[in-house]
């Protein structure tokens, strides 16, 4: 299949070719059909298969087909609104909107906090059709006035399952509540979670289902290894591996911004140019780091799981986990920041005795064993024992006992994702809900399980027909998280 089969049109096309595509991937070649159709739908595949141009091309589509909407005062409303979790992935997902909508009469706007809010609400009274936006800057701009989405036509909510992850549950409610109620919904994630199932069941209509790469699954264009290192011995190895590997481009995670900073302080000071990307940084830092990263003249990124949303990197050859996620899933994410769109790419992962655990229940969600290679010289030495690793409030001890604090999430939640993921306002109790509900207790409108519309590689399964009401459930209210932990 081409790009031509998939019933685009040619200002749109003339873009895609100059971005040198011609083939879709198998997210774009199943979802661009079912946005067009003009239903809403649940797509899910892995970091690295294409999912932006999956939304982007048809929702750019649909709306050129039709004159823009104007607000009371005459000026251009919004009529897509796509929500990310993250500063950088705004910004890329932005960026793809305007490469693609180079040769449309469209305008678009990214909006997110740390900058100034003055600049965004000068470019809002100029008019806006497509608006991306992360959760938090978008709330202050209704706070204050300066924002109407009575036009919005589409919503998009990309990395949905982060932005759960993240705490955003309850910003996503106070957004719904701000939308019309008949509206195509599009929820992208990488991994289809029961929270996520559960947010869809609420929040969608009917909606086709697409899932082109088994949940949680890796890229095989990804060549993943482990390195058995000790303990006080990790910063000398990723050292050793850049020199002698002559890499140009790396990609570093590690679990805690302050291991971030210390990390690129270290590599700079043996002689390799690296910066840290994480919460804490300013907005300017950031930007200017994955510019720098991209461009190639800066040799080592040191990131945080949550700041490297949104990396999207051509061909990038090397991502190294410095220190192994507590979370599974986060693996994932990491190292699809390589191998993307069926380039090649390399993940290595730096593990101490302390972080077997951690090693364990990736290879079990990810259904395979990573191969090990050891480095000598920089083996652990005999008789070093794992010890307890200590995250914020939260302490996981050898073999497997977890203690204290954290998130709702196995191993307690991400660390940088606590701290860096916005904090709900203070609520009044709630009444006990079923452990599992969304959108604040709301019955299924369904009145039972999920009803979806397949549509499986090599077929396509057309959408329900659009016009029903969508998304906003008569004003979700506050409320717990998606899912209550067990007493």
């Amino acid at each position: 299949m081409k790009f031509t089969d998939l019933g685009l049109a040619e200002p749109i096309l003339r873009a895609v070719r100059e971005q040198g595509y011609d083939t879709p991937t198998p997210i774009q070649a199943q979802a661009i059909p079912a946005v067009l159709a003009g239903g809403d739908l649940l797509a899910g595949a892995q970091t690295g298969t294409g999912k932006t141009a999956g939304f982007t091309l048809p929702l750019l589509q649909r709306l050129s087909s039709t004159p823009p909407a104007r607000d009371a005062r005459g000026r251009i409303a919004i009529r897509a609104l796509i929500l990310t979790p993250t500063r950088e992935l705004a910004a890329q997902v932005e960026e793809s909107v305007r490469s693609y909508g180079k040769y449309l009469k469209l305008s678009s706007m990214v909006m997110f906090g740390g900058v100034g809010m003055q600049p965004q609400i000068d470019r809002l009274r100029q008019g806006v059709d497509i608006l991306v936006a992360t959760p938090g800057r978008l709330l202050d701009h209704q706070q204050q006035g300066t924002l109407d989405l009575s036009h919005v036509q589409i919503l998009v909510l990309d990395e949905a399952d982060r932005m759960l992850d993240m705490g955003f549950i309850h910003d996503i409610r106070k957004v719904l509540a701000l939308l019309p109620p008949q509206r195509q919904n599009l929820l992208f994630s990488a991994t289809f979670s029961d929270e996520i199932k559960a947010l869809a069941d609420r929040l969608l209509n009917r909606p086709a289902l697409i899932e082109v790469a088994r949940r949680n699954a890796t890229a095989d264009t990804i060549a993943q290894k482990v390195i058995p290192v000790g303990r006080d011995k990790k910063k000398e190895l990723l050292a050793h591996l850049i020199r002698s590997g002559d890499w140009h481009q790396v990609l570093v995670f590690t679990r805690m911004k302050h291991g971030a900073n210390r990390l690129a302080e270290y590599l700079n000071d043996h002689g390799i140019s690296a910066m840290a990307i994480h919460g804490n940084k300013s907005q300017g830092a950031r930007t200017k780091a994955l510019a720098e990263f991209k461009a190639g003249t800066l040799q080592v990124l040191v990131a945080t799981d949550i700041a490297a949303r949104g990396i999207d990197i051509d061909q990038l050859p090397h991502v190294v986990n410095f220190e192994l996620p507590n979370v599974p899933e986060d693996y994932v994410h990491r190292i699809g920041r390589t191998g993307r769109a069926g380039a090649p790419g390399q993940a290595l992962s730096l593990v101490c005795l302390d972080e077997e655990i951690f090693l364990a229940d990736i290879e079990k969600l990810i259904k395979r064993a990573i191969p090990r290679e050891t480095v000598p010289g920089f083996e652990p030495p005999p008789g070093e024992r794992a010890e307890p690793i200590v995250l914020g409030r939260m302490t996981i001890g050898v073999g497997g006992a977890r203690r204290g604090g954290g998130g709702g999430r196995p191993g307690g939640g991400h660390p940088d994702t606590r701290r860096d993921a916005p904090k709900p306002a203070a609520r009044p109790p709630q009444p006990a809900r079923r452990e599992g509900t969304a959108l604040q207790g709301q019955p299924s409108r369904h009145g039972g399980a999920p009803r979806h519309d397949r549509v499986g590689a090599g077929h396509a399964t057309q959408p329900a027909p659009h016009g029903q009401p969508h998304g906003r459930r008569d004003a979700p209210r506050p409320g717990p998280r998606l899912t209550q932990p067990k007493r």
